[in-house]
């Protein structure tokens, strides 16, 4: 099996969808809009099929979100070399999102950073 999609809710619909496409390359398509229930969607493609499907809907809770929280803790992107992690991590650091790990090898070998990026939710980059 494949996995087809991720998603996620969250109250910047377009930040989100652009923070996606501006550091990480994705694709978005023109977004959906249910005129009758308020639920909006964007659908950001990357490189190898994979998806993330980013919603609004009026009325959402949003609760806090500790790091080390249950459910889903981050989501990885390749970026095909350490020099990639460093620039990109150095990017985002200057855009004003919080890096949480600087770029280093971890003990299980891979190299990779950790950002704070959409509204509470980290975003691993690694090789």
């Amino acid at each position: 099996m494949v996995i087809e999609h991720v998603a996620m809710y969250v109250n910047d619909l377009e930040k989100t969808r652009d923070f996606f496409v501006d550091f990480l390359d994705g694709k978005s398509n023109d977004g959906y809009h249910n005129k009758k229930t308020g639920f909006r969607s964007y659908f950001v493609s990357f490189d190898g099929g994979s998806r993330i499907e980013v919603m609004n809907k009026p009325d959402m809770t949003d609760d806090n979100k500790g790091l080390n929280r249950t459910g889903y803790a981050h989501i990885a992107f390749s970026t095909g070399s350490k020099e990639r992690v460093d620039e990109l991590t150095e990017r985002i650091r200057n855009a004003g999102y919080v890096v949480i790990s600087d770029p280093r090898t971890t003990g299980d070998g891979y190299y990779e950073s950790c950002i704070v990026a959409i509204e509470g939710n980290q975003i691993e980059l690694t090789i």
